[in-house]
C-alpha cells in the first residue's frame, strides 16, 4: 500500500446507497476488490458490474462459486474468500459491523486491520463502528450518508391486514414457512428468501416478488445485508434467534439493519411487529427511526499469524489473546473445533510430520459444515478427504463422484431438497479448492449444474407450496386494470389468463376450493369479470338447442347435456309447472330470463307431447256437467284414478257420458279408471315428477323399469305412488294396472266362492309363481288355501266338456271385484254398466248358484263309481291284488284354493263404515281396496251406501240381464239397427 493510500469509512444507516458508492469508485481504478458479507450479495453485485463492463474482466468467487475469467481486473467476492495479496488498486469491505458477530466477527476484523488497496481503501457499514474503526485504524476518514426516506414504526399488524409490498422477517425455517403457509392462504402466496437458499434459487424467489406475481415476502434476517429490494413494509414475527449456542433477543442495531430495508431510494418505509412478537418498546423505535446506536466497545479477533510447524503449536496461535483493548478472542469456531477433534486422532497424528502436513489438515478442516450435521459426522467426512489428499494427493475421482450421483436429485419436499443443496455446497467447495480433484474445472461444473438443477426443484417447491399462481396471477391483472381472457374448454374447466380457477357448469359458475373466503373472493371478482362474454355466447347456443338437448330428472330438475341448468318448481297446475333457471347473478338477468324461457318452453312441449289425451279432454267443450266434473278429476290425476276413490262418481255417469269419456281414450276398469296412453314408461316418469312437485313431496318417486308386469311393494311407499306409477300393490308386489285388469276378466269365469286354482294363464301374464300369485291373490282380498295332492295326468282330449256348457254361463256371472267398487271388467266397461246397474245375479249366494260348480263334483262321483265296477272284473281284480301288493308312490303337486274373502269392514270412531272405500280415498296403506260386487238395492231403503236387514226369502237368479231394463249402447256401430227391431218388437 502506497504512504499516500486513501483509507475512508462510509457510515450510515440502510437505504443510503453506500454499496453503490463503493462501486461506482471501485470501478474508477483499473483494478479493485469488494468483500460482501454473503454469496447472495456478492451475486446480485457481481451481476451489475456484469452489466457495466462486461464478464471478460469481472471474477466472482466464494466458497462453492468461483468465475475467474483471464483477464480479470474487478474481483467481487464474499469476505472470507477475498484474495490476499493481489495489489488491487481499490479494496472495499461491505457491512464492517459484522466485526462484532460472534461467529464471523473474526474474519471480518482481519480484513479491517490488514486488507488495503494500492490507492483506496473503503469500508461500509453502521455509524456503531466509527470509534472503533478510529481507534484502530488511525489513517481512516469518516463520510458520512443520510437515509433518502424516512423509517417510521407501523405498530402491530395481523397478516390478514399487510399491506401488499410487505416482507415479513422469521429467524428460523420452521418459522418462515409457518409464515409464508399462513399468508399463501391469506393472501394468495409469497416469495422466500433465506440466506441457506443457492443463489440461483434466491434470485428466482426475488424476482417472484419483484415482478409482482406475489405481494408479500418471508425471509431471514439475510434480507438485512445489503438485499435491495421494493420493500415498502417490514415486519418481525419474532425479537430473538438462535446465534449457534443460544437464544437471544436482537439489538436495536441489529432490528434497525433489517427494518431498514423497508423504503426504496426516495419511497418512505415502515415497519413494525406481526404474529406472537410482542410491541417494540419505545426507546428501541426512537432509536431505529433515528439511526442512533450505542457504539460498538468490541470486536471478535482471531490471529492472523499461524503457527504451521506441529499441530499442537497450530492450535494455540489460533487461540492467542489479543493485546488490544477494542479486540476480544473470538469463542471457538467450527474450523478450530474440526482440527482439535481430527489432531486427537491417531491416523491423523501419524500423517503429520511437517508444516505441509499441518497446513493441509487446516485447510481441510476449513471446509464449512454447510450440511448443519452433528460434529463427529463432520470430523468423519474431513477425515476421509485428508487421508486422501495426504496419501493420494487428490480425492479419488470415483469416489468423489458418487458423493456427488447420491445428491443429484429433484424428487422430494422442500427439506429433502434444502439438505441436499447444503450436501453439494460441500462439494462443491471441494472442486474449488485448486488441485484436490482430477479433472477440477469439469467437477466444479459437474457440482455447479447439480446445484442449478436442485435449485430449481427447490425454486418450484417453493412456489408450488406457498404460492397460489392463479391467485397472484389475478389480482395483478386487475391490479393493473388489465383486460383478463377466459376460456372454456370441452370439459367446462374455467382458464384466466391461462390459470385454472374453476369449472362452468350451465349458467354458473363453480370455483375451485381455496383456503379463505377473502381469496376466494378475489377469485371470483375476477374470473366472472372474464366470463362475462362467455355467460351471453352460452345462453344464446342453449336458446337454439334442440329439445333432445336437454332432459328433465326424476328428482324434477333441468339438465342440458350433463349440466343443471334449473328444475321445476310447482305452478297453479298439474300441468303447468314454473321453472326456476340455475344461473349466476353475475351473468346478468338478460341471461337467466333467456334461460328461463328456453326451460318454459320445453317442458310445455314435454307435457304436450305426452299428455296430449289429457290436455285434449280438457278443452273438449262437449264434455259439461258431470263428465266434465269427471274429466277434471282424470285431468288431476294426470291420467290414473283408482276406482275406489269415485265410486259414486262413476255409478252417476250413464252410457252416454262414459261414451265421451271413451272417446279421448278413458277405460273403466274394474279396479282404475285411466288412459292406457298414459301407462307408457315416458308419460309414467314425468306423471310421478309433476304428481310429486305439485303434492309437495321432499322426495321424488323413481319410475318403475319399463317393461316389469310386476315389482316389490317398498316397506313404506304408499298405495298413492304405486297408482300414480301405474301399478297396484297387493301383498308383497305391485302388479301394474292394466294387467290387473286382464286378470280381472279372467276370474270372472271361475267360481269365486266356491274355490278355484289359478291357471296358466293367469300366471303367465303376471309372472309369478303359485306361491307369488298366492301372495297376490291375498293382497286383493282372496284366502288362499294350500295343499298337496297326486299329479294328475291330463284326461284325453275326447273327455274335455263340451264349450258352452251351463256352468261356463255361472262361472263368468260370479264376478270378484273390490269390496264397495263397481263390478266392472275390461268386457263391462264396453257396455258401461255401473255397478249399481248391474243384474241381481251378480250377488248370488253361492248356495244358490247354478250348477256350474258342482258339475266336477258329480264327474268324479261317476269316475268312481265306474272304477269300481271296472275293479270287479276277475282280471282286474288280480292285477289289483299285485299292485296292492308293490304300491307306487304317486307324484305329488303343491296347490292353491281361491276363495272370495275379504276381510270385515271396520267402522270408524265416529260409528261410521270404515277401511274399505273410505280407506281407500284416502290412499292410506291398508285399507281396503276390494270387495264382492254389490247388486242394486245392496244400500238398503233405497239409501246409497247403507245396509239394510238381509232379504232371505227365495230368489231366482240368471246370468244374463232382463232384457226389459237391458240398455243400448248408444256407440255402438249396430244402434240404430238394434233400435229400429225393439219398436217393431
Amino acid at each position: 500500500m502506497r504512504h499516500d493510500a486513501r483509507i475512508t469509512a462510509v457510515l450510515g444507516p440502510t437505504n443510503t446507497g453506500k454499496t453503490h458508492y463503493a462501486i461506482e469508485r471501485m470501478l474508477g481504478y483499473r483494478t479493485g476488490v469488494i468483500g460482501l458479507p454473503l454469496r447472495l450479495l456478492a451475486r446480485e453485485v457481481y451481476d451489475k458490474i456484469v452489466a457495466l463492463r462486461g464478464p471478460s474482466v469481472v471474477g466472482l468467487v466464494t466458497g462453492e462459486e468461483r468465475i475467474v475469467p483471464d483477464r480479470v481486473q474487478y474481483w467481487v467476492c464474499t469476505v472470507e474468500a477475498m484474495p490476499q495479496e493481489i495489489g488491487a488498486d481499490f479494496v472495499a469491505i461491505d457491512e464492517i459491523q459484522l466485526c462484532a458477530d460472534p461467529e464471523r466477527g473474526h474474519v471480518f476484523t482481519d480484513r479491517l486491520l490488514r486488507a488495503r488497496g494500492l490507492h483506496e481503501t473503503m469500508f461500509l457499514g453502521a455509524e456503531t463502528m466509527r470509534s472503533a474503526i478510529a481507534e484502530l485504524v488511525p489513517k481512516a476518514q469518516f463520510m458520512r450518508r443520510e437515509r433518502f426516506s424516512e423509517l417510521t414504526y407501523a405498530g402491530a399488524k395481523k397478516i390478514s391486514r399487510m399491506k401488499p409490498r410487505s416482507a415479513i422477517v422469521g429467524f428460523s425455517v420452521d418459522n418462515v414457512y409457518a409464515m409464508a403457509e399462513l399468508i399463501r392462504r391469506q393472501k394468495g402466496g409469497c416469495a422466500v428468501v433465506m440466506g441457506a437458499l443457492s443463489p440461483r434459487t434466491r434470485n428466482a424467489q426475488v424476482d417472484l416478488y419483484q415482478n409482482g406475481d406475489v405481494d408479500y415476502l418471508v425471509a431471514t434476517d439475510a434480507i438485512g445485508m445489503g438485499l435491495n429490494l421494493d420493500v415498502t413494509h417490514v415486519a418481525f414475527s419474532a425479537l430473538s434467534k438462535f446465534d449457534g449456542r443460544r437464544m437471544r433477543p436482537l439489538a436495536p442495531n441489529e432490528l434497525a439493519q433489517i427494518a431498514g430495508r423497508a423504503g426504496r431510494y426516495m419511497t418512505p418505509g415502515t415497519f413494525g411487529v406481526t404474529g406472537e412478537a410482542p410491541e417494540l418498546e419505545e426507546g428501541v423505535v426512537n432509536a431505529i427511526e433515528n439511526a442512533r446506536f450505542t457504539p460498538l466497545r468490541k470486536l471478535q479477533w482471531r490471529s492472523a499469524e499461524l503457527q504451521f510447524s506441529r499441530v499442537d503449536r497450530l492450535i494455540a496461535s489460533l487461540e492467542a489473546v489479543p493485546d488490544d483493548d477494542w479486540l476480544v478472542r473470538a469463542r471457538e469456531a467450527d474450523d478450530l473445533s474440526a482440527l482439535k477433534t481430527l489432531a486427537a486422532e491417531a491416523d491423523i497424528a501419524a500423517r503429520l510430520s511437517d508444516a505441509r502436513d499441518v497446513r493441509l489438515l487446516w485447510d481441510v478442516c476449513r471446509i464449512p459444515d454447510f450440511r448443519g450435521i452433528s460434529g463427529g459426522e463432520h470430523a468423519g467426512l474431513l477425515t476421509n478427504i485428508f487421508g486422501f489428499l495426504h496419501d493420494d494427493g487428490k480425492v479419488p475421482e470415483p469416489w468423489f463422484a458418487r458423493q456427488v450421483a447420491r445428491i443429484d436429485r429433484t424428487d422430494g419436499d422442500i427439506d429433502t431438497l434444502s439438505k441436499r443443496l447444503a450436501y453439494i455446497r460441500t462439494w462443491t467447495y471441494v472442486a474449488q479448492r485448486k488441485g484436490w480433484v482430477e479433472q477440477d474445472s469439469h467437477w466444479r461444473g459437474e457440482t455447479r449444474a447439480v446445484e442449478d438443477r436442485l435449485s430449481d426443484a427447490l425454486h418450484t417447491a417453493l412456489t408450488q407450496r406457498f404460492v397460489d399462481r392463479r391467485t397472484s396471477v389475478l389480482l395483478r391483472r386487475l391490479k393493473q386494470k388489465e383486460s383478463l381472457v377466459a376460456d372454456v374448454n370441452e370439459k367446462g374447466e374455467v382458464t384466466v389468463e391461462g390459470e385454472l380457477i374453476g369449472r362452468l357448469e350451465g349458467f354458473r359458475f363453480r370455483q375451485d376450493k381455496t383456503a379463505t373466503p377473502e381469496e376466494a373472493k378475489a377469485v371470483r371478482a375476477a374470473s366472472l369479470s372474464a366470463l362475462a362474454p362467455e355467460f351471453h355466447l352460452r345462453a344464446d347456443r342453449f336458446y337454439n338447442a334442440p329439445d333432445t338437448e336437454i332432459d328433465y330428472t326424476e328428482q324434477g330438475g333441468l339438465m342440458w347435456g350433463d349440466q343443471a341448468v334449473g328444475k321445476l318448481v310447482k305452478g297453479a297446475d298439474p300441468l303447468k309447472p314454473a321453472v326456476q333457471a340455475f344461473v349466476d347473478d353475475e351473468a346478468g338477468a338478460d341471461v337467466a330470463q333467456k334461460v328461463e324461457r328456453r326451460l318454459q318452453h320445453f317442458i310445455d312441449r314435454k307435457i304436450a307431447a305426452l299428455f296430449e289425451p289429457l290436455l285434449a279432454m280438457s278443452r273438449d267443450e262437449a264434455l259439461t256437467g258431470l263428465v266434465r266434473g269427471f274429466a277434471f278429476q282424470m285431468v288431476e290425476a294426470l291420467g290414473v284414478l283408482p276406482r275406489a276413490a269415485v265410486a259414486q262418481d262413476v255409478k252417476a255417469l250413464d252410457q252416454d257420458a262414459r261414451g265421451l269419456l271413451r272417446k279421448h281414450g278413458v277405460r273403466f276398469g274394474q279396479f282404475t279408471i285411466f288412459l292406457p296412453l298414459l301407462l307408457k314408461p315416458a308419460p309414467t316418469r314425468l306423471r310421478l315428477v309433476l304428481s310429486s312437485l305439485f303434492k309437495g313431496r321432499d322426495v321424488f318417486p323413481e319410475s318403475p323399469p319399463p317393461g316389469l308386469v310386476t315389482i316389490p311393494v317398498i316397506e313404506g311407499v304408499s298405495a298413492e305412488i304405486y297408482s300414480e306409477s301405474g301399478y297396484r300393490s297387493a301383498g308383497a308386489r305391485a302388479i301394474r294396472i292394466d294387467m290387473l285388469e286382464r286378470l280381472a276378466d279372467m276370474l270372472r269365469g271361475v267360481d269365486t266362492r266356491g274355490g278355484f286354482e289359478a291357471t296358466p294363464d293367469m300366471l303367465s301374464i303376471t309372472g309369478m309363481t303359485l306361491e307369488q300369485f298366492a301372495d297376490l291373490m291375498q293382497g286383493l282380498g282372496y284366502a288362499a288355501e294350500r295343499s298337496e295332492r297326486a299329479k294328475v295326468k291330463p284326461a284325453p282330449a275326447a273327455d274335455a266338456a263340451p264349450a258352452g256348457e251351463p256352468g261356463e254361463a255361472a262361472a263368468e256371472a260370479e264376478t270378484p271385484v273390490a269390496e264397495g267398487e263397481p263390478a266392472v271388467a275390461e268386457g263391462a266397461a264396453e257396455t258401461d254398466l255401473p255397478a249399481a246397474e248391474t243384474p241381481a245375479e251378480a250377488e248370488m249366494p253361492a248356495e244358490a248358484e247354478a250348477p256350474a260348480a258342482e258339475t266336477p263334483v258329480e264327474a268324479d262321483a261317476t269316475a268312481d263309481d265306474a272304477a269300481q265296477a271296472d275293479a270287479e272284473t276277475p282280471e282286474d281284480a288280480t292285477a289289483e291284488a299285485e299292485t296292492a301288493a308293490e304300491p307306487a308312490e304317486p307324484e305329488m303337486e303343491v296347490v292353491y284354493t281361491f276363495r272370495w274373502a275379504p276381510r270385515p269392514r271396520r267402522t270408524d270412531n265416529r260409528g261410521r263404515k270404515g277401511g274399505g272405500e273410505a280407506q281407500a280415498r284416502s290412499g292410506k296403506p291398508g285399507g281396503k281396496q276390494g270387495g264382492k260386487p254389490r247388486g242394486k238395492g245392496a244400500g238398503g231403503k233405497g239409501k246409497p251406501g247403507g245396509r239394510g236387514p238381509r232379504d232371505t226369502s227365495p230368489k231366482t237368479y240368471q246370468s244374463r240381464p232382463d232384457k226389459k231394463k237391458d240398455r243400448i249402447d248408444p256407440d255402438n256401430p249396430f244402434a240404430a239397427a238394434l233400435m229400429g227391431l225393439k219398436d217393431k218388437s
